[in-house]
């Protein structure tokens, strides 16, 4: 059994209907509960939860700071390849947008590796479009037996692999890997995606299943915000998270937020717009329904939002970041999406300072569940 069956034995628009229907004092019980179900996460992202925004924030605050203390880890992406299989209606990536494509050699990732290595991250994310024959196994195992001795945790964000490519990379000195479901909606999903690989719903959300059965240590999971109702999204997403956490119990997981941002190409708009009001709710909710679970946000968002609600759940920051290949040694503009926080990490660190937090290079809370 994977989570797809248990997927589907629900329906979205049932879901989406029963989020509705939730009160106020449904998501104070939510609130006060100890271990709150997914009957209590409808109540947390329901439109009744939003009059007690600021009673989550303060659950939520409370809970971050006991579970991860007073710490922010920050990691950097490093883009790989924008060469891409798929055609997905909202990327820069997609292979029907005129684009330069590339890969970096290995000399070219080793220029790229001195300007990253010129800060103190420790963990850094390999990003890739979905191209296995230009970026494959074989290409990963490379470039992560080049980087493992500058850095101490490795992650991937590359296209769905096999249990047995995983096996593989894991013994290479893989760490996590985060790998987003963009829509949980299956009736819609290929109206998004409607060619390359990437169009099969199935394959895709079983990869956290073959993450999971390969020991992959953390993995990350998601959806891109903006394509269906987020309320519903999130839901599934919650599922999706104690799913995995009842089966892979010996992993860390990870929620990212990536709301759709300006790209190069078609022209994509957000169908359902999510705003920072929004945004906050779904980070509350996340950390009142799962207290352990890392909170992840990157520099999609503006500056001031960051700053303004790391405390409230986030854990894990991006910072300095490029996302196109080429980005940091020669700022070549083959990115993914238009970064909003153009900040320097040393200028993000000096925030987080500022904010009373301490700034930590790679996934400190790892060693600290293992102690």
């Amino acid at each position: 059994m994977s989570f797809y069956n248990l997927y589907s034995a629900y329906n979205w628009d049932e879901v989406a209907a029963c989020i509705q229907t939730k009160t106020e004092a449904d998501v104070r019980v939510a609130i006060a509960k100890d271990k709150p179900g997914l009957e209590d996460f409808m109540a947390l992202v329901s439109p009744a939860a939003d009059a007690l925004l600021e009673e989550m924030a303060r659950k939520s605050y409370a809970l971050t700071r006991q579970k991860f203390g007073k710490v922010m880890q920050l990691y950097i992406p490093l883009y790989l390849s924008n060469f891409c299989e798929n055609r997905c209606v909202y990327c820069g990536f997609s292979n029907s947008n005129r684009l330069r494509r590339k890969v970096l050699l290995l000399d070219e990732l080793e220029q790229e590796v001195s300007i990253i290595r010129q800060q103190p991250f420790k963990h850094i994310l390999l990003v890739t479009g979905e191209a296995p024959v230009k970026a494959g196994t074989d290409y990963f195992i490379a470039v992560i037996n080049q980087l493992k001795s500058s850095f101490s945790q490795i992650s991937l964000e590359v296209q769905p692999l096999s249990t047995t490519e995983y096996e593989l990379l894991v013994k290479q000195g893989l760490y996590g890997v985060y790998v987003y479901q963009e829509t949980y909606n299956e009736r819609r999903y290929s109206n998004y995606h409607p060619a390359g690989r990437k169009a099969d719903f199935r394959y895709r959300l079983e990869t956290p299943d073959r993450l999971g059965a390969a020991g992959v240590r953390k993995i990350g999971i998601g959806n891109l915000i903006g394509l269906e109702e987020w309320r519903t999204e999130a839901w599934f997403t919650a599922l999706h998270l104690h799913y995995l956490r009842k089966k892979y119990w010996r992993s860390k997981y990870s929620i990212s937020f990536p709301r759709l941002r300006p790209f190069t190409g078609e022209g994509f708009q957000p169908n359902y717009e999510t705003t920072e009001r929004n945004l906050t709710q779904l980070i509350c909710a996340y950390r009142i329904f799962d207290h352990e679970v890392d909170l992840s946000l990157s520099t999609r968002e503006r500056p001031m939002y960051r700053d303004n609600v790391m405390s409230l759940g986030i854990t894990a920051m991006s910072a300095g970041s490029k996302t196109g290949p080429g980005g940091y040694s020669n700022g070549e503009a083959l990115e993914q999406f238009a970064v909003n926080d153009n900040r320097s990490a040393d200028m993000v660190a000096d925030v987080i300072r500022c904010k009373g937090y301490e700034p930590v290079w790679k996934d400190w809370s790892m060693f600290l569940q293992m102690a």
